[in-house]
């Protein structure tokens, strides 16, 4: 009896424990059970297709190539282009800022959402994504469990919310895509002759019809894994934050791997953002007699936190360890710009190649960096200036002047137009789309702005911009729908809300937003959670009261 009664005793505290420490055994677990039930195989050499041996027309008589290079939550201030350095004010991208000094910059370029797969669906379809549905980021329902189980462990001050039925009702994560209906940027230029490559991210469904194999390229190396490099390889730096949700999800479900046009998963080569990198060259070499369009979706600067020792070490004058390593990675991104710029000269094909940087949101404040967005409020998951306000520029030597600037807002919706009327595509005349042609605009054959009126909407927290007026509205669950009303043309950094001033001007950005939303089909899939967002605070400072802050619904 005794002994029963100690096997029982160690066996509830065992239990106790675990249960105490929840999240942390789910971190530690998740990569392992997804290494035995989906394992990952060694490096497979990816078999792109190759391009005609000689040209029919030289590079100057054939439509240009295109490369969309798409970082992932690079905040506006996260290149030197705009603030002289990035990081602590030292990190120089000088190979990002020269297609803007070669091309134009756009000093109010706007992705299309504050979260990077509704930005995708827009950039590559030309039309607001909420016109299909598609609303909300997809993540793995274990990222709701994780948020769950750290809130219960700490309840925290503002209160996250979490729909248990909607995510039961939700279909499984791999069926969280852009439908298959939607015609591509891709599929246009396939259609007109181009080789069409994706390299990187996806992020719009996984099922069939979703891929991109189906969505208008030819090849994709698909991104597969979370992680630049295992976790413990002896080449890498991580830095992890323990205390936010979202970070502990990004580990739970990290693994390093890559796939090609749907084959079985592998391992990449070295650091994933130099892989990317230089499988991108690999296909500017493949295809230099031919038109090409490579939709280059990197994954940095996006959590985790991860650089190569080399690159960190670069960096030994900056004392904070996750913005040292957020440096590092900053590097490496703009080095794999210079080397696709690199490779296009080398093959004499940078005249006449169309080549665009962005990013699909700004930076996240859950990596706990205050500066990232500057000097912009905001942050990723917000749809203030720092959420949307992003890094944008494009250069074409043979139809774009160097050292352009434009000032008018444009948007995500408009290189869908710009990409099409650059290589002599018609756009669908079947279905409402939202962007322009900017070429126009850029070479000064059109005066005045592309847009009138701009809009952004992930459930209740919506936004629009009218003739330099700014309205963000969103629901707070103790003070019902909430108002911030700017006129960015006095205030671009959003430092006064003028709601309560200017009664007239936000009843028509109120209206505007209504009549926009009467147009929309409801969400493709249910909002689970609605997760509180300091705006002027990182993730990593605590709520102080009279703090303002907003309710990212998702």
């Amino acid at each position: 009896m005794k002994k029963l009664i100690i096997v029982l005793s160690v066996l509830v505290t065992a239990a106790w424990l675990g249960w105490q420490n929840r999240v942390n055994l789910l971190v530690w677990a998740m990569p392992k059970i997804q290494s035995v039930v989906n394992p990952v195989a060694e490096n497979i050499p990816n078999p792109w297709t190759v391009g005609p041996v000689s040209a029919v027309k030289s590079n100057s008589e054939r439509p240009p190539n295109i490369i969309l290079i798409l970082a992932d939550d690079m905040g506006f201030n996260d290149i030197s282009l705009y603030n002289g350095g990035a990081a602590d004010g030292s990190v120089m991208t000088p190979n990002i800022d020269s297609i803007a000094r070669l091309g134009v910059r756009f000093d109010n370029g706007y992705a299309a959402n504050a979260v990077c797969a509704p930005s995708r669906a827009t950039l590559l379809t030309g039309r607001y994504s909420t016109r299909f549905g598609f609303e909300f980021t997809p993540f793995p329902k274990i990222g709701a469990t994780i948020f769950q189980w750290m809130a219960d462990q700490n309840p925290p001050v503002l209160p996250g919310i979490i729909d248990h039925e909607a995510l039961g009702l939700r279909p499984p994560f791999s069926e969280l895509g852009m439908p298959t209906e939607e015609i591509t940027i891709a599929e246009l230029l396939k259609d007109k002759g181009y080789y069409t490559a994706h390299i990187g991210k996806w992020h719009l469904g996984s099922i069939d019809g979703m891929r991109p194999e189906d969505q208008g390229f030819d090849d994709s190396l698909y991104m597969s894994g979370l992680l630049y490099l295992p976790e413990d390889d002896p080449n890498v730096v991580n830095a992890k934050f323990e205390e936010d949700g979202i970070d502990r999800m990004v580990w739970a479900s990290a693994r390093y791997a890559a796939q090609f046009n749907g084959g079985s998963v592998f391992e990449p080569v070295g650091y994933l953002t130099d892989y990317y990198t230089n499988e991108a060259v690999k296909v500017i070499e493949n295809h230099r007699n031919e038109p090409f369009f490579i939709y280059l979706a990197h994954w940095g600067i996006h959590n985790p936190l991860q650089a190569t020792r080399e690159d960190y070490d670069r960096f030994s004058h900056i004392d904070d360890h996750p913005l040292r390593v957020y440096a590092a990675m900053i590097h490496a991104l703009d080095r794999g710009v210079g080397k696709v710029v690199e490779a296009l000269e080398k093959n004499g094909l940078s005249e006449n190649t169309l080549i665009v940087f962005t990013s699909d949101n700004g930076g996240a404040d859950y990596i706990g960096l205050p500066n990232i967005n500057k000097p912009y409020r905001g942050w990723k998951l917000t749809l203030f200036e720092g959420g949307t306000h992003v890094p944008y520029m494009a250069k074409w030597p043979a139809q774009i002047e160097a050292n352009g600037v434009m000032h008018e807002p444009i948007h995500h919706i408009d290189m869908f137009h710009t990409f099409a009327a650059a290589a002599g595509v018609e756009v669908p005349d079947d279905r409402k789309l939202d962007g322009v042609n900017l070429l126009p605009f850029i070479r000064k054959e059109v005066t005045g702005a592309p847009h009138q009126t701009l809009f952004w909407k992930q459930g209740h927290q919506q936004t629009v911009q009218h003739e330099g007026w700014k309205l963000i509205r969103a629901m707070d669950p103790q003070h019902g729908q909430m108002h911030w009303l700017f006129d960015l043309g006095v205030d671009p950094t959003e430092q006064k809300n003028l709601a309560s001033e200017k009664p007239q001007q936000l009843a028509l950005m109120n209206k505007l937003l209504d009549n926009h939303e009467a147009e929309l089909p409801p969400p493709a899939w249910p909002q689970v959670i609605d997760s509180p967002k300091l705006i002027d605070k990182t993730g990593m400072e605590a709520y102080a009261e009279g703090d303002e802050y907003i309710y990212w619904p998702n």
